[in-house]
């Protein structure tokens, strides 16, 4: 069984679909009202994704947390909604995961360090310490930028990209920022959630989400 946050939002339905095809039974935090937004097949939970007490109890034991809730397309102008929905939110689902017993907490973060979005990255990351700390077997994702429908303007650095992983002073920094598909994320996800570890926090990285789709070919 899987929980997910954000299961209505650029990366969850699709996550949701992929999940039902598997045979996953997925149940969803929705806000009332949202549940047509659900891909059909998964069992919606009212709730407020912002308090945990509003839906810890609807957690499946020994479920897989997967939490995607996060502020649309963040830039450095939204720092204010990292605080109020970013970090607030990590916190309740941390929160209500412990109180369910899950056996498996998937955070999808973002690569870091970087020379940008400081208080994006200062955010996902008090969210990492707060899985950390869970004491239940983690997987952390991070990409930096996932292209898909309507977000595609990052192609125009594929160039950029190209000669930086040459540079042996770049290589490092543009692998881990490097640019993933949003079909990457999503079986990035899915590996996560059928090879889950037996303890500890597994990072999962730009190259490994990229891998994750070449392996399914």
């Amino acid at each position: 069984m899987v929980f997910i946050t954000g299961g209505t939002g650029y990366i969850g339905r699709p996550l949701i679909n992929a999940l039902l095809k598997k045979g996953f039974s997925v149940y969803a935090l929705v806000r009332p009202g949202s549940e047509r937004k659900l891909p059909a097949g998964a069992r919606p939970v009212i709730g407020n994704a912002l308090d945990d007490a509003s839906f810890a109890g609807s957690i499946p034991s020994a479920a897989t947390f997967v939490h995607l809730v996060g502020t649309p397309h963040p830039n450095p102008a939204k720092a204010t909604e990292f605080q109020r929905v970013d970090r607030v939110s990590i916190a309740a689902a941390v929160a209500a995961a412990r109180r369910a017993g899950v056996r498996h907490f998937i955070d999808v973060s973002v690569a870091h360090p970087a020379p940008i979005m400081h208080a994006y990255i200062a955010v996902r990351q008090e969210g990492e310490a707060l899985v950390n700390a869970s004491g239940i077997p983690a997987t952390i994702v991070r990409p930096w930028y996932v292209l898909g429908p309507g977000r595609r303007w990052p192609l125009l650095l594929v160039p950029v990209y190209a000669i930086l992983r040459r540079l042996p002073a770049t290589r490092d920094t543009a692998e881990r920022l490097g640019l993933v598909t949003r079909k990457a994320m999503v079986a990035a996800l899915l590996r996560a959630v059928e090879t889950p570890p037996v303890h500890g926090v597994r990072i999962v990285g730009a190259p490994e989400i990229r891998q994750a789709i070449s392996s399914q070919r």
